[in-house]
Parts: C-alpha cells; structure tokens; sequence
C-alpha cells in the first residue's frame, strides 16, 4: 500500500496564496492509495475520499510543534514503501526528518522562493530529495534538486479566445511588492501607445506593500497616465480566469528567481505573458522576454503585441498553453513528486 504524508499550511480552494494546493493533493490522490494531510487548518469535503486530514493548530508555535509531531508519528506506522512531502515550509522537513528519517522513509521537500535561509539549509540537509520548479527556482545548490514543473491545474483555466477592439489591456497580478518592479511596469506604459491599459490587482498585507503601492499612485501620476492604469486590490482567485479572458497579456516583472505562479495560469488560460524572469525562458519566446529593468525594451513588447493583432495573440496563446501542459501539469508535478520519493 502506497502511503503519502503530505505536510502544508493550509488546504481550502478559496485561499488567496494556496488554493493551488488543494488541486496538487487530489493529483498525488489519484496515483497512490492514501494521502495523509497534515495542517494548520482544512476546508472540509475537498479533497477525495482515499484522504485523511489530521490539523495542528495551537494558539503557540510550542504548542503546534507538540500536535505536528504527535500527529506526524501516529501516521508512521504503514508508512514503509510510501514518503513525506513538506511543502513549501521548511520547518516541516526539519521536525519530520528525526522521526521518518531513521525508517528509511523518503523525505521531499517542496520549495519554490528566491529567499535563501539557515533553515532552508537545514531543510534541505535533511530531506531525502528536493523538488521545485525549475533549477533555478532553489535559492541553494543542491545535488539532492529536482525540476518537476509549477504543478497546474488546466482544468480550472479554459483557452478564452482573443480579443480585438483596437485597445491593448494588460494585467499584473499579485502582491504591492518592491520585488514585482512594477515602477518599470508603468514607465513602459507611459511609453507604449495611448490604447494601452494596465490594471494591477493583489493584496496589501503589510506597511511595505501599503507603501509601495502609495508610491506607486504617485508614479502613475506623475506619469500622466491617468484612466490608462488602475491600481486595485485582490481578487478571488476564482475570478482569476475571467479576468485573463478580459485582458489581452500578463505582464510580470519578477525579481529573478522562483517563478510566479501566476505566469503560467495566464499561460494555460492561452493569455499571451511578458515576463522578465530568466526561469520562464523554457516557457516563453523572446519576443516575451524583457530586461527587468529596461521600461523601453518592456514598451517595445508591448507594442508588438499590439501589432499583431488578436488572431496573433490567440495563436500564441495557444502554444503558450501547450507548453504549459506539456512540462507544468498538475500531473507531471505529482509524478515527479513520486519520482522524486521514489514510490512506485
């Protein structure tokens, strides 16, 4: 019987930050015979039935610690021939590894971040196998890494047709942080063409980002851009694939390093990307790519996607997907998540 501990934060679809979690458990579900979740907190009737949910929530970090291991070796027992994946935290890895470690049990940590730590580093001595997106998506060299893709769901992003009334509407999506260069993002705009719009949406969750996009209403009007930028807030992520249906290109300048996500939802939803980040050159052409903090390159990409009109940017947004499909699936991610574990 192939046994998984699977160990993260949260598991509820309407999360802002790790909804997509819940997509890659019922992946990893469907190709072994029990997957143990271990929590902070559960969303009930989500994941499929060959799932249990043990949560370790407690009003202190002691105390969390105490319910995580208690609960980490009640599952230890049938866990031979099956693995423990900790995901994205690395503090996971390092609790579980004295206790899984010893029973030969495979130990993978999943981690996607440009952040280096002491404790990543202690996460990724002790864990079996490494697994992210891509080589360059381990802020750490590691012999033990592993590149298994993003891990989507193309089911929750159908291909939206092309649009084409003679106006270019790009999107930025996620947090009002230094690291997202969206400075570059609105000095591109206001030296790309009067038809071309940008609304950028995501979340103030500290002073930093509350700050940042304060400073950000003042470049933009200083800019004189005017009605061509709105700077909003978060969405649902369920409204996530009607707004790539209402826009024409992501744009995302990311610090390089781990990969937005975000990046390539847009792609499997076929939303043409311009996306600065090395790690995307497998996935994007060069007439997407940019220099991070070029805004003259950046308004250049603009306006070829402007040129080539809607028919073009759907054609491209279809290849885009297949890509995506191709090397990023949730699928292929819970494969090599096995793989990786070395479960058959």
């Amino acid at each position: 019987m192939a046994k998984l501990v699977f160990i993260t934060q949260h598991v509820d679809p309407a999360h802002p930050a790790l909804a997509a979690t819940v997509p890659k458990i019922r992946a990893l579900a469907d190709l072994v015979d029990e997957v143990v979740v271990l929590t902070d907190s559960a969303a009930p009737g989500v994941l499929p039935l060959n799932c249990r949910v043990r949560t370790f929530r407690a009003g202190r970090r002691a105390g969390r610690g105490v319910k995580f291991e208690t609960a980490l070796t009640r599952e230890l027992p049938g866990l031979r021939g099956g693995g423990v994946v900790a995901h994205m935290c690395p503090i996971y890895a390092v609790l579980a590894a004295p206790l899984v470690r010893p029973l030969r049990v495979p130990l993978v940590l999943w981690f996607t971040h440009w952040r280096a730590s002491r404790l990543l580093r202690a996460a990724e001595r002790v864990s079996t196998a490494v697994a992210s997106v891509d080589t360059r998506s381990f802020p750490l060299p590691s012999r033990k890494l592993r590149a298994i893709g993003h891990g989507i769901d193309l089911s929750e992003f159908a291909c939206t047709p092309g649009r084409d009334d003679g106006e270019l509407k790009l999107i930025a999506l996620g947090r009002y942080s230094p690291a997202k260069g969206l400075d570059v993002v609105l000095r591109a705009l206001a030296a790309a063409d009067d038809r071309v719009t940008l609304d950028v949406l995501g979340p103030t969750l500290s002073e930093e980002e509350r700050t940042h996009r304060a400073e950000l209403v003042c470049l933009a009007a200083e800019l004189g851009l005017g009605g061509r930028v709105r700077l909003g807030d978060a969405v649902p992520r369920a409204e996530i694939p009607e707004l790539f249906g209402s826009h024409d290109a992501l744009v995302n300048n990311m610090r390089a390093g781990a990969p937005d996500k975000v990046v390539y939802e847009a792609a499997a939803s076929c939303l043409p990307v311009l996306a600065s980040n090395p790690v995307f050159d497998s996935l994007l052409g060069p007439g997407q790519r940019f220099a991070r903090d070029d805004p003259d390159e950046l308004a250049a990409r603009i306006g070829d996607l402007a040129v080539i009109g809607g028919d073009g940017r759907a054609v491209l947004g279809r290849s885009l997907r297949e890509r995506v499909a191709a090397g990023h699936s949730v699928e292929s991610w819970a494969r090599g998540i096995l793989d990786a574990a070395a479960i058959e």
